[in-house]
């Protein structure tokens, strides 16, 4: 059962935080509240009466909004008419207002402070920005109830800023506001009140004021966790992989200017940067999949290399793990074993065949060494938790017997506990001697995990620190081009 005898209350002009582990029954429950789900058993009690909507239309047009963690966009139409789409404007001839339609997107972009033209297609557009689209849609009409699914997820802090500026603004229109983040820092900023849900039941619920960060994560996990941090050991000094003035113009803008850096053999070299920053971008020069031409040199364990696709990356002994897991690692409709041989089935095929055995194999090994969550080798990934399908993508990874493994984001969009054990993954890799590099937007897990730190600004590394040396202030200041 997904839920069990679930109450709360979502007060008007407050901001109620539902907390819980991938699994305890948030989204499941947000989708009954916004219609997705219409079978259930209870009562929702929606302005003093009992509510059923059997689709998302119905709860729309009653005032519940509601903005998903997982895109719902098209990606070959444009921002308009994705914020538009099955709610057109029409004129007195009953034609599509596309200027009134135009007009208001790029009001709310505006309002959004996300600087692109409303006929862009969402298709051209980064995560971040297409995460924006998806706040711009909830907010595209006056609702009563807005339902907020890991809305910043995947923006920048700066963006995050702006969103919960709308948040300020939403409860003094008296608005009620519905906010699920593993983020808890965001919490204490924004939340009035809290419920905790585990294992699909309500577990608690109160006001923030008072409330302290170990104390939620305990009411959560129903346990205390400890989040693996870098303990700086002295680590071989061995240069395993060396980018020098890395280069990148795309339509020509320059996106990268004069990367240079390196990385040690078990360091864990962390990579921070706004939006825009040209972190995403690097990471996809480094591995050959940018769009435009990179100028620069790039050694890999002594060898010069220049990776023109992710299939030359890898068989050097580059792997990454991209921001989209559901976009770009992994297939959602095969099973947990197709996916994690998908990047290495030269090892799993005899003669062109695909050796079964060994392909069960070589999954058993990774869903047992990564404590992979799954009824089986079987189960379709599609029906797995976030955090578990980022595991597989980190096994796929894995499995090519990488020298480098890159990160980018990689607790994206997953709970405290799965993040831990993410944490503990990187850290055992390192300690076994995998040179690792990881892109993060948030800072106290790039101070958590990293041996030293590399930060990003208008494509420039504009600041390196020992961890030890590293604070948030200061991360932040070069982040942003100011002086530290």
């Amino acid at each position: 059962m997904a839920l069990e005898n679930v109450s709360m209350q979502f007060p008007a002009g407050k901001v109620t935080a539902i907390l819980g582990e991938n699994g305890a029954g948030k989204s499941t429950l947000m989708k009954i509240l916004s219609g997705v789900y219409p079978d259930y058993e209870g009562q929702v009690i929606y302005k003093g009466e009992v509510v059923c909507f059997k689709n998302p239309r119905e709860a729309q047009n009653a005032g519940v909004a509601i903005i998903h963690q997982e895109l719902n966009l098209i990606p070959y139409l444009s921002i308009t008419e994705n914020l538009f789409l099955g709610r057109e404007l029409t004129n007195s001839w009953g034609m599509l207002d596309k200027s009134a339609m135009r007009g208001k997107a790029e009001e709310l972009l505006k309002k959004l402070k996300l600087e692109l033209a409303a006929d862009t297609l969402i298709a051209d557009l980064k995560v971040g920005q297409q995460q924006i689209v998806e706040i711009a849609k909830a907010l595209l009409y006056d609702s009563e109830v807005i339902i907020m699914d890991e809305p910043t997820s995947a923006i920048s802090e700066s963006e995050a800023n702006i969103l919960f500026d709308i948040i300020v603004n939403l409860k003094a229109e008296n608005k009620a506001v519905v906010y699920i983040s593993h983020k808890l820092n965001e919490l204490f900023k924004i939340a009035d009140n809290y419920v905790v849900l585990r294992d699909g039941k309500t577990i608690e619920s109160g006001e923030m004021a008072g409330m302290t960060h170990d104390a939620l994560i305990h009411k959560m996990v129903g346990r205390d966790i400890d989040i693996a941090r870098s303990n700086e050991e002295t680590m071989d000094k061995q240069v395993l992989f060396d980018v020098a003035n890395i280069c990148l113009s795309i339509s020509g803008k320059s996106v990268l200017n004069d990367i240079s850096f390196s990385l040690y053999k078990g360091e864990i070299l962390g990579i921070f940067g706004l939006m825009g920053a040209g972190r995403t971008e690097l990471l996809e020069t480094l591995l050959g999949t940018c769009d435009g031409t990179p100028q620069g040199i790039v050694t890999l364990d002594g060898k010069v290399v220049n990776f023109k696709s992710a299939t030359q990356a890898i068989d050097a002994g580059l792997a990454l793990v991209p921001e989209d897991r559901k976009k770009d690692g992994l297939v959602l409709g095969l099973d947990v074993k197709n996916n994690i041989s998908l990047s290495s089935l030269h090892t799993t095929h005899r003669t062109g065949i695909i050796n079964n055995q060994t392909e069960v194999g070589l999954a058993q090994k990774y869903i047992s060494a990564l404590k992979i969550k799954t009824p089986s080798e079987k189960q379709l990934v599609k029906n797995l938790s976030g955090g578990n399908q980022q595991k597989i993508v980190l096994a796929k990874c894995l499995a090519t017997g990488p020298k480098v493994l890159m990160l980018d984001e990689p607790t994206r969009g997953i709970d405290i506990n799965a993040k831990n054990e993410i944490y503990k993954l990187i850290a055992e890799l390192a300690k076994d001697g995998l040179g690792i590099i990881m892109v993060s937007s948030e800072l106290p897990e790039i101070l958590a995990i990293s041996d030293r730190i590399l930060v990003m600004a208008d494509g420039r590394i504009t600041a390196e620190f020992k961890t030890a040396e590293a604070t948030e202030d200061k991360i932040l200041k070069a982040a942003i081009g100011e002086d530290i």
